[in-house]
């Protein structure tokens, strides 16, 4: 059996480490909105088409959607702390590169590997489940969360001063000391994970999807240029579909996938990740409209003449809202269940955007339209993790929630495709200047309030909570709260690791094993020695665990299919020394 090694024991985890995986969050976020108050003058900076500029954000929103499953997998098999610091050192080669070009192919290239930053968000999520207490998970989960909202909150102005102030290529530099930085101090603070995943790392999968997913935005970008029931069109799409499926019907054979395509069997699981797509959708299309629209020339008729520092920081309070809503968010789900979150989000969304329609004759109009929208997001992105949690064994939770994160990656790439196409195919061409028109603008929002309305109808399928009977837990921690809603209803063991001097063992790696010889769950026992383990169905398990300093213990059990959880203490022997 292959041993579980680690390079820190997780209990050296100091009260830092949340902080400092936020911080890679905000990186993140930093990476996505970085060209948000350059992207009107991007044909121009790169001597380019619009509709081939486009690629310049898409690219990165692409590689970060595949780079999510990708370097969750490989934090679970090689460790989360170790890929962490691969992702942050991938994005500064892609900053560096992007900072010393302005040839159009070079940038892409640099973009994409910036993408690679977005495997942070999975690795840190994973760490935290790995190494917190569950008392404090939910609150940490809740910050990395809302670490989205607040990089691209202070992206957009920060970003919008330097591109105003100094040549553009700054900004790339800036992001590489971001991204130096947060390698700094994720080595400094943040210990390995001590769990590890047994099989192999799906290559084939990794690049079905990369080449689907690339088949199918390409003609949504190229396709008016191309013509879109030209040939060319048509067979992109077609092989895409092609690709795709037989990713899926591969992924689905294998024993360990890059995605596991299985947890989507659950109705909650499979509407909560179609609206997750929703929800990116309506996510970026507002961070690419309102920078432009506010800083074209009031000459236009329609333009609302403002500089790039001004349009940052009314576009700003987008991210910074999804942040302060995180509080409302935990009082109203822990009271009416995170599916009435989520539907009052995209309801709060469907407002903002169809405010936006008429509010755009003035720069404090975009406020409003930022500070709803950024509300309603709030709301909408911070139930799907509790959604997906609620659904699914504790098993399955990480697999769970890279697929929920992929789906919103989707949902961005998307957005971004089929927006800058939008902009691109309705703009002006003004002294051989393509310049975006109200027409595409309002298009845009309403191609964005169409995707909400889908969410919406996608969200009323959804299960409701279940009621509980136990009392209520502390708001701020709905992913706790989800978690003790599933342990009502499945069963599992539960008990203490106790030291051959019969004293608690924090920090034990727990695994449980089935009777094909596969793990079917796995924790590490809190600082009291108490644990818990969810089994998929009844029958015969081993219940293993090991700690350092320790002799591992194998135990068989068996659950006989009942909801009470069996009690069953482990008592590891004395010290052994591993070979």
């Amino acid at each position: 059996m292959t041993q579980t090694t680690t390079d820190r024991p997780a209990g050296r985890a100091s009260g830092a480490v949340v902080p400092v995986l936020a911080f890679a969050g905000i990186v993140v976020a930093v990476m996505q909105t970085l060209l948000v108050p350059v992207i009107k003058d991007l044909p121009q900076l790169l001597d380019t088409a619009p509709s081939n500029a486009t690629w310049v954000l898409t690219s990165t929103l692409l590689s970060g959607a595949v780079a999510t499953p990708i370097m969750g997998r490989l934090g679970d098999l090689y460790g989360k702390r170790r890929m962490l610091i691969l992702s942050l050192a991938v994005m500064v080669v892609g900053a560096l590169v992007s900072a010393l070009t302005s040839d159009l192919l070079l940038m892409i290239a640099g973009r994409t590997l910036q993408g690679f930053a977005m495997g942070a968000i999975p690795l840190g999520i994973g760490l935290m489940r790995d190494m917190l207490p569950r008392e404090k998970l939910g609150s940490a989960m809740a910050l990395m969360s809302s670490s989205i909202g607040v990089g691209g909150g202070l992206a957009l102005p920060a970003a919008a001063l330097v591109a105003q102030h100094s040549d553009w290529h700054a900004l790339y530099y800036g992001a590489a000391g971001l991204g130096v930085l947060a390698i700094a101090l994720t080595l400094l603070v943040v210990p390995e994970s001590p769990m590890r995943a047994k099989g192999s790392f799906d290559l084939p999968g990794a690049l079905g999807l990369s080449a689907g997913l690339v088949l199918f935005l390409l003609p949504i970008t190229k396709g008016s240029d191309w013509g879109w029931a030209s040939g060319t069109t048509l067979g992109l799409f077609a092989a895409s579909a092609l690709v795709l499926v037989l990713w899926g019907v591969m992924e689905l054979r294998l024993k360990a996938p890059l995605v596991d395509l299985r947890t989507t069997a659950r109705p909650a699981v499979l509407f909560t990740n179609l609206a997750s797509i929703m929800v990116g959708v309506s996510f970026y299309v507002v961070s690419l409209v309102l920078p432009q629209l506010l800083q074209l020339p009031t000459s236009t008729g329609y333009g609302l003449g403002q500089s790039m520092v001004v349009a940052g920081l009314l576009v700003a309070p987008l991210g910074l809202t999804m942040m302060f809503t995180a509080p409302v968010y935990a009082r109203l789900s822990a009271k009416y269940g995170p599916k009435f979150t989520l539907i009052l989000g995209l309801l709060i969304i469907a407002i903002g955007y169809g405010a936006g329609l008429g509010l755009m004759s003035a720069a404090w109009q975009s406020l409003v339209i930022s500070v709803l929208l950024g509300a309603g997001i709030g709301l909408a992105y911070s139930s799907l993790p509790a959604l997906i949690v609620g659904a699914v064994p504790a098993s399955e939770t990480g697999a769970a929630n890279g697929l929920n994160t992929l789906m919103r990656s989707i949902g961005t790439s998307v957005s971004s495709a089929v927006i800058g196409m939008v902009l691109a195919n309705t703009a002006n061409n003004v002294g051989g200047v393509e310049i975006p028109t109200m027409h595409g603008f309002r298009v845009s929002f309403l191609i964005a309030t169409g995707a909400v309305a889908v969410g919406l109808l996608l969200a009323l399928f959804l299960p409701g909570s279940r009621s509980s009977n136990k009392p209520q837990l502390r708001a701020g921690s709905e992913e706790d709260a989800a978690l003790e809603r599933a342990e009502q209803v499945l069963r599992g063991f539960q008990g203490r690791v106790l030291g051959a001097d019969g004293s608690p063992v924090a920090r034990a790696k727990v695994t449980l094993i089935d009777r094909r010889g596969r793990q079917a769950g796995a924790t590490l026992s809190a600082e009291d020695g108490s644990y818990a383990l969810i089994v998929p169905a009844q029958g015969s398990y081993v219940v293993a665990a090991r700690a350092t300093g320790h002799g591992p213990l194998a135990s068989s059990a068996t659950h006989a299919g009942d909801e009470r959880p069996i009690d069953l203490d482990l008592s590891l022997p004395g010290e052994t020394v591993s070979a």
